[in-house]
């Protein structure tokens, strides 16, 4: 039942996203994404390292999103977290994403986990080996810090909360996400 609450409140908050602009928020400049994506670099595994806290994740630990290639040229996208600690129950949404038709730097897409819904996925940072990433939204009102393991270096993490501060996000609404020590 947890399975299908997450999956529904996930579409239901990405439901939401349909109607924001893609200006920021009042007085403050448009958010700045990465100038170029190499899609088929960005598949893979990535673990969530820290997140802007909402409902549809509460309770999540052990976060971690699988991006995987579709024959029609879209992402499929499968998200998994582990209900309250790291051995609970496996709580899974998947939908599908896309490169937005007006961004050919592949750095703007969409998400959509429940037809006709779909929310933005901004990436305004990316290592030159796509070992992070940090994905927004124009509104500043999500924002999650990924890695390829489950763990980031401490140096690197407070590099990535500078460019977080510097695109207009308030760092101190970041929560660390618990993730296995492997």
């Amino acid at each position: 039942m947890a399975r299908h609450r997450y999956l529904w409140v996930a579409c239901l908050v990405l439901g939401g996203l349909v109607g924001c602009g893609h200006g920021g928020p009042r007085g403050m400049p448009p958010l700045q994404t990465v100038p170029r994506v190499d899609l088929d670099r960005y598949l893979g595994t990535w673990y969530e390292i820290a997140r802007y806290p909402h409902r549809f994740q509460a309770g999540c630990v052990g976060s971690m999103a699988t991006y995987s290639a579709l024959p029609d040229g879209r992402i499929r996208v499968e998200n998994q977290c582990r209900e309250g600690a790291l051995d609970g129950p496996v709580r899974r949404a998947t939908g599908v994403a896309w490169a937005a038709a007006n961004d050919p730097s592949n750095a703007k897409l969409e998400v959509q986990f429940l037809w006709p819904f779909r929310g933005d996925y901004w990436i305004i940072a990316l290592d030159p080996d796509y070992r992070y990433a940090v994905v927004g939204h124009p509104s500043r009102e999500y924002l999650w810090i990924l890695a390829r393991h489950p763990q980031l270096e401490s140096g690197v993490y407070q590099q990535l909360l500078g460019t977080i501060a510097a695109q207009g996000y308030d760092v101190r609404r970041l929560e660390r996400t618990l993730q296995s020590t492997r």
